[in-house]
Order: structure tokens, then sequence, then C-alpha cells
């Protein structure tokens, strides 16, 4: 029995790896369908992010993961063109999944939210997965190779 029926969690998702894995199963784990907002080229650029994979194969990627690890789940990818997408909108959202260096992300959301007059959402943190060194798995460190996309150090 899941606890929610309708959450939502984001990202890039530019080089899927084990933390990414872990979000992706505390969203299914814990709710019935999970909107998954996956960041445009456009909004990742504004960030600052140098993408190796455009929109439409980080989208494929995705979702033959999401197929591969976490078979007859319902889910929903939405183009994230700002910070929130969905989340911020659609009433129905219970929660979101946040790992612990975007939690702040979830205070903004349920202030924007309250201004919409929308229920908050709970706020759902993932311990980040660690690297056999202790520090975090990233897409950065994969793309520097310092270790690879399971948290093993090259």
């Amino acid at each position: 029995m899941t606890k929610f029926d309708l959450v939502a969690l984001g990202g890039t998702f530019d080089i899927l790896h084990k933390g990414h894995l872990v979000l992706l199963q505390k969203g299914f784990l814990i709710s019935s369908k999970v909107i998954i907002g996956l960041t445009s080229d456009e909004l990742a650029k504004k960030k600052g992010k140098n993408l190796l994979h455009g929109y439409f194969e980080r989208y494929h990627t995705l979702e033959s993961i999401i197929k591969k690890n976490f078979p007859n789940s319902q889910y929903e990818i939405s183009k994230l063109e700002n910070d929130f997408g969905p989340a911020v909108l659609e009433k129905g959202v219970e929660a979101l999944i946040v790992s612990e260096e975007t939690i702040e992300q979830g205070h903004v959301l349920n202030k924007l939210r309250n201004e919409k007059q929308l229920p908050p959402v709970e706020i759902v943190t993932v311990p980040m997965a660690l690297a056999n060194d202790g520090k975090r798995i990233s897409t950065s460190r994969i793309r520097n190779s310092e270790i690879d996309a399971e948290g093993n150090l090259r």
C-alpha cells in the first residue's frame, strides 16, 4: 500500500547514476504515480550546466531506465521549463521528492503553492547516494572520470 497517490520529483538526468535511481525508487515506493520533471535544455543552460545529452535523448534514457527498473509503475515525464513544472499547479500532487542538496526547493515550492491557494506538499528527502570514497555520486564526478555511475572509483 502506497502512502501517496501522486508525487513529483525532478532533475536533469544527463548521466543516469545510482543517485537518480535512489530518487526514483523512493518516488515509486511511496506513491501510486510519479510525475518526473525533466529539465529542458534551455533551463539546464540557464543553470550553467554543460549537457552531454539533449532533452530527447535524456527523455528516452530515463524512460528505458524506469521501464527496466520499475516495471508496471505509473509515471509521467514532464518537460521542466522552470524550477517546478507541474508540481506547482497540480492540485493532486501530495509530495515532492528531493535530495539533501535540493531540500530548499521544497520550501520554495510550498510558498508558491500557498500563493496559488494550493495545499502544501510534503517534502520527502532522500539521502545522497555515496561513492566508495564516501563522497556523493554526481554527474560531474562521473564526467570527470573520478567515479562510475555506481560510485566505484576509477
